[in-house]
C-alpha cells in the first residue's frame, strides 16, 4: 500500500460542483439581503417622512384647539337658561278677557248634519279598526303568540317546581342527618 490517497474522479467532480453551487448560493443570498436592506431603508425613510407629516398635522390641530379654547374662555358667558321665580298662568280659564264675542249660532238642520257626519266618521273608523283586528291573519298571529306564551309559562312553572322540590328535599335530608 502506498501513502497516496486515491479519490475517485466522480467524487472530486461532485465536490467541485457542490463548492461552486455553494458559492453561487452565497452570492445570491448576499444580493437578496442587499435588496431587502435597501427596501427596508426606503420604507423607514417613508415612515419617517409620514411621521413628520403627522407631527406637523397634530401640532396644527393642537394650535387650533388651543385657540378655540382661549376664544371660548375669553368670550362672555351667556346663560343657557334663566331661572325665573315668577309664577305664570298658562290658561285664562275663569278670567274675564273683555267683551265676549257670542258663538256663531248654527241652524238646527245644519247642527244635526254636523253631528251625524262626525258620528258616522267615528263609527266608520271603529268598524275599520275592528275589521282589521278581527282579520284571520291577526287572529292566527294572536293564537300563535298565546300558544308560545303558554308554553313558556308552563316551562317556567316546571323549572320553579323542580327547584322548589329540590330545595324541599335538601331540607328534609338536612333534618334527617344529625
Amino acid at each position: 500500500m502506498t501513502s497516496l490517497v486515491v479519490v475517485p474522479n466522480a467524487l472530486a467532480v461532485l465536490t467541485l460542483v457542490a463548492v461552486v453551487a455553494l458559492a453561487v448560493g452565497v452570492v445570491w443570498l448576499e444580493r437578496s439581503l442587499r435588496r431587502s436592506r435597501q427596501h427596508t431603508e426606503a420604507l423607514l425613510a417613508a415612515a419617517a417622512s409620514d411621521a413628520d407629516a403627522l407631527r406637523e398635522q397634530l401640532a396644527g390641530l393642537e394650535l387650533r384647539l388651543r385657540s378655540q379654547a382661549t376664544a371660548v374662555e375669553t368670550r362672555e358667558r351667556v346663560p343657557v337658561a334663566v331661572v325665573d321665580d315668577r309664577e305664570y298662568l298658562i290658561t285664562d280659564l275663569g278670567k274675564d278677557r273683555g267683551p265676549r264675542v257670542p258663538a256663531r249660532v248654527v241652524p238646527a238642520p245644519q247642527f244635526a248634519d254636523i253631528l251625524l257626519r262626525e258620528s258616522v266618521i267615528k263609527t266608520a273608523a271603529l268598524a275599520a279598526g275592528l275589521r282589521r283586528a278581527l282579520a284571520p291573519e291577526v287572529r292566527n298571529r294572536i293564537r300563535f303568540e298565546m300558544k308560545r306564551e303558554v308554553k313558556r309559562s308552563r316551562k317556567e312553572r316546571k323549572l320553579m317546581l323542580r327547584a322548589a322540590r329540590r330545595d324541599w328535599e335538601s331540607r328534609q335530608r338536612a333534618e334527617v342527618t344529625p
